[in-house]
């Protein structure tokens, strides 16, 4: 299998780092093949903007998904979105690494996907959700909380995790056609215990290994909708 991990945390010590890390060295340990966007180290640009496009279509208006679409079919795109491109179409497996910001995901992952994740390739028309470009991959985030895990579920005060994270199960990672593995999160990790930071780690190895036993995160299937999107 095939691994990309982009990695989304400003600091290098961090225990987001060590998750990413933990990830690397035990999916090498099972013979994986592994690439790491460290975006931060990469100082990676998180801004969309047209000189993202060699070959504009049009000059005197920018509409950044249609040009998205005519560059990567023409092979235009700026060098760095072009490189990332290749990593995700090369990988089996892509995995989000980063810490919970206000609810979301860093500004600098934000702007990969807005700029890596392009139109033509990625979705574009029906190829969405089940005949999505990116259909027979898989894709998970592993993320870093403050908040202690009573504050997360149905009825706690911020509610249940994976709605928080909708915009990249769904939006993203679904809306592109991979199938989304449940997400793993460390809590209150600024707070506790080198210990209990371990058994995070300890815990996260194991489910590393397990990722062909978890049940996918549903999503739609174009199969239950019509030609215009509506419910059949």
């Amino acid at each position: 299998m095939n691994v990309l991990i982009v990695h989304a945390h400003p600091e290098p010590k961090s225990f987001s780092g060590a998750l990413m890390r933990t990830a690397f060295e035990e999916f090498t340990s099972q013979g994986h093949s592994v690439l790491i966007s460290d975006l931060y180290a990469m100082k990676w640009n998180p801004v969309a903007s047209s000189g993202d496009f060699c070959r504009r279509t049009n000059k005197d208006y920018l509409v950044y998904a249609m040009e998205q679409r005519h560059n990567y079919e023409n092979g235009s795109l700026a060098d760095d979105v072009a490189a990332e491109i290749e990593k995700v179409k090369w990988c089996d497996l892509l995995v989000f690494n980063f810490p919970i910001y206000w609810f979301s995901e860093p500004a600098i992952l934000k702007g990969w996907i807005d700029r890596v994740m392009v139109s033509g390739l990625f979705y574009g028309g029906r190829r969405i959700y089940s005949a999505g470009g990116m259909r027979g991959k898989r894709a998970m985030v592993t993320v870093t909380l403050g908040g202690r895990e009573h504050m997360f579920g149905p009825e706690a005060i911020h509610g249940e995790l994976e709605a928080m994270l909708r915009p990249l199960l769904q939006g993203t990672f679904g809306y592109c056609g991979f199938g989304v593995l449940p997400p793993f999160a460390a809590y209150h990790v600024p707070y506790i215990s080198d210990y209990a930071r371990n058994k995070i780690l300890n815990d996260y190895r194991q489910w590393l290994g397990d990722l062909n036993s978890l049940t996918p995160v549903r999503m739609p299937s174009l199969e239950h909708f019509d030609q215009e999107f509506r419910p059949l």
